[in-house]
């Protein structure tokens, strides 16, 4: 039921009606107003639910209170709710409960209506309150896993970022421009949303904390920056020049190489011996040559630090990388 029509509005449903269910058993007054709170508590992720109803039980509390005092000593006006309502918002601010401002709005116009505080009207509202906010709770028990989503989302990642690699990889070699560089864009898009993902899932985490696809997409980001900066400097490079088909090579390696395990360590000693290499080779004889060697160790800095995000990055035992993917990783 929950996929058809959305399991936030089948929570908000099933909990609204039954909030109203037990407090209209219990016969309390206004027990519509325990589903209105129930509505209220429902949110997109355990934590901030929790937070919710938090905010909502510390503004009523003081709303009532402060409601009691100032319609007991000096009535039940209207003057008085609007001084009341003047009062009470800021305090609430203060105490950091601002989404209970309603909620608690809610239950001192009862107070007004009634026009008397009596411990049985007080006893009425705490208990709206508890059984909305309970309601909520409970129905926040359930959160669909969006474990599938994330893991989809690093493949398409690591797709992106093998293409890429292999783009640059071919221009180096051939000197072929005819790559459109939509991988660029589909992976900062995609990196984005695994973010997003990422922290839901972590919010729905109240007593154990796996925060491995958010460290991953936190380093792919990274990398990803590294990839951009390397565009520009590829372009520069001269494809008739012996490194820049070294590096052509080294780079299609890494393009095979893309998913989330790591032994990056490979890939940096591979790294190291070619820029040592480049630098015992003769010295520019032109400015041109000067330029596309400072180009060549500008663009294998790059690629070092590309491959130094991925060795720190600490992959989950839990997680088998794919038995169809090289277990040498270098991205």
């Amino acid at each position: 039921m929950f996929n058809i029509i959305g399991y936030r509005t089948a929570k908000t449903a099933v909990g609204a009606a039954l909030a109203i269910f037990i407090a209209e058993q219990l016969q309390l007054d206004f027990y519509v107003s325990a589903g209105i709170t129930a509505i209220l508590c429902i949110s997109v992720t355990r934590k901030d639910s929790l937070k919710a109803s938090w905010q909502r039980i510390v503004a009523c509390v003081l709303g009532l209170a402060l409601a009691t005092v100032m319609f007991e000593l000096i009535g039940y006006h209207a003057i008085v709710l609007c001084a009341l309502l003047l009062l009470f918002i800021p305090i609430v601010v203060y105490f950091n409960a601002k989404k209970g401002i309603v909620t608690s709005t809610v239950f001192m116009l009862h107070l007004y209506t009634l026009e008397q505080v009596t411990l049985g009207i007080l006893l009425n509202e705490i208990l709206l309150l508890l059984i909305g906010v309970g309601a909520a709770l409970l129905m926040n028990t359930y959160m669909p896993s969006n474990e599938k989503q994330m893991q989809d989302t690093q493949r398409e990642i690591e797709q992106c970022f093998q293409k890429v690699w292999y783009e640059y990889a071919r221009y180096l070699r051939e000197n072929i421009t005819d790559w459109n560089g939509e991988e660029l864009i589909t992976a900062s898009n995609r990196i984005d949303d695994g973010l997003a993902n990422a922290l839901k899932a972590s919010d729905n985490q109240l007593f154990r904390h796996d925060d491995y696809f958010f460290h991953y997409f936190k380093m792919r980001e990274k990398q990803f920056e590294i990839m951009e900066r390397m565009l520009p400097l590829i372009s520069t490079l001269d494809h008739t020049v012996v490194q820049s088909q070294k590096i052509a090579e080294f780079m299609e390696e890494l393009s095979k190489a893309v998913h989330p395990g790591n032994t990056a360590i490979f890939y940096l000693k591979q790294l190291h011996e070619m820029t040592q290499e480049f630098r015992e080779m003769e010295l520019p004889n032109s400015r041109e040559e000067f330029e596309v060697r400072s180009a060549l160790f500008h663009l294998l800095y790059e690629i070092e630090n590309y491959l130094t995000i991925k060795k720190k990055f600490k992959p989950d035992p839990k997680r088998k990388v794919s038995s169809n993917t090289k277990m040498v990783s270098g991205g």
